[in-house]
């Protein structure tokens, strides 16, 4: 299969181009221009890889993209940190809703009909109550990261009823692994307990440890948009998630045992979030029905390999 990878360059994007070269696809890897060099990711034998100049506020970037007639796409270029939609909430829209809507527009209008992963967040659920979500539950962001989500899941799914294109939403809950940049919270909290371990400290300083998360790897949450691209349907929205809900209280104390620091949280106001949802949990059901996906990785060991990946 020819698979088209939207920021292909960043964290979840380049994890999935390994995911599907081990599979033997051929994958087009859109990535930002001017980013890093594709040598410094891609593994050493990338012959199946072309590489596609992307930028999502460009149409012609939206054309070229297209014109590289994929029979699956996944569709993951976006501002994927709330800390910087929250900074430029516009940008944000500009980037995730109607970047979705100029790459999917062209996508209808070529000739191979491509199945579109739409990847979108568990966070559009907003607040809720303290059970795993369904898809078929309200979706209330509250947040500019969760609101432009929703709007790229209305304009790709209005795209899809007019004009037939073979359109998947993935709600991806919180996820994690080796590498994540700092601006998430499982990597912030690691680096933090590092270097107090390294200073000789107990206190470290941490945001809003009370909400529940549903924290899945990386490598399981790349293995799902596969699953998806072959056997999803069209039209549907599928969670990708544990179904377990962890605080982040408890990732505190495992990732500081994986450290290996007696360590205190000290609440810093400056980290936490407005508006954090406290409990956000998926159900993945709808998805392990229709797929058979499953997670691999534990929780403890995720935590494990994003500290043992700082300390490289």
């Amino acid at each position: 299969m020819r698979v088209l990878v939207t920021g292909a360059d960043g964290f979840v994007g380049r994890f999935l181009v390994r995911h599907l070269l081990a599979a033997g696809h051929t994958v087009g890897a859109a990535v930002r221009r001017g980013g890093e060099s594709p040598a410094t990711w891609l593994p050493d034998s990338a012959a199946g890889v072309d590489l596609i100049d992307f930028d999502l506020e460009d149409g012609a970037s939206a054309d070229a993209a297209a014109e590289w007639r994929a029979d699956g796409v996944v569709h993951l270029a976006a501002v994927a940190s709330s800390r910087e939609a929250r900074r430029d909430p516009g940008l944000a829209w500009t980037v995730n809703a109607a970047g979705t809507a100029r790459l999917l527009e062209r996508l209808a209008e070529g000739s191979t009909n491509p199945a579109v992963i739409v990847v979108s967040s568990g966070e559009v659920y907003g607040d809720g109550p303290p059970r795993p979500r369904l898809e078929s539950d309200p979706v209330r962001p509250q947040s500019p990261y969760a609101a432009s989500k929703a709007g790229a899941e209305i304009a790709a799914l209005e795209i899809a009823r007019r004009t037939g294109l073979r359109v998947i939403v993935a709600r991806a809950f919180q996820h994690t692994g080796p590498g994540q940049s700092d601006l998430y919270v499982v990597p912030a909290l690691a680096r933090r307990l590092r270097d107090a371990r390294r200073d000789g400290r107990r206190q470290v300083t941490t945001g809003n440890l009370a909400p529940i998360r549903d924290i899945t790897d990386v490598r399981d949450v790349v293995a799902a948009y596969a699953a998806l691209l072959a056997k999803g349907v069209a039209g549907e929205v599928y969670n990708i998630a544990s179904g377990e809900g962890i605080a982040l209280a408890d990732v505190f104390a495992r990732l500081a045992r994986t450290v290996g620091i007696d360590a205190e949280p000290v609440p810093d106001p400056s980290l936490a979030r407005s508006g954090d949802i406290p409990h956000l949990v998926g159900d993945p059901a709808k998805l392990r029905a229709a797929t058979g996906w499953t997670p691999v990785f534990t929780i403890d060991q995720t935590l494990r390999d994003v500290v043992d990946a700082q300390a490289d």
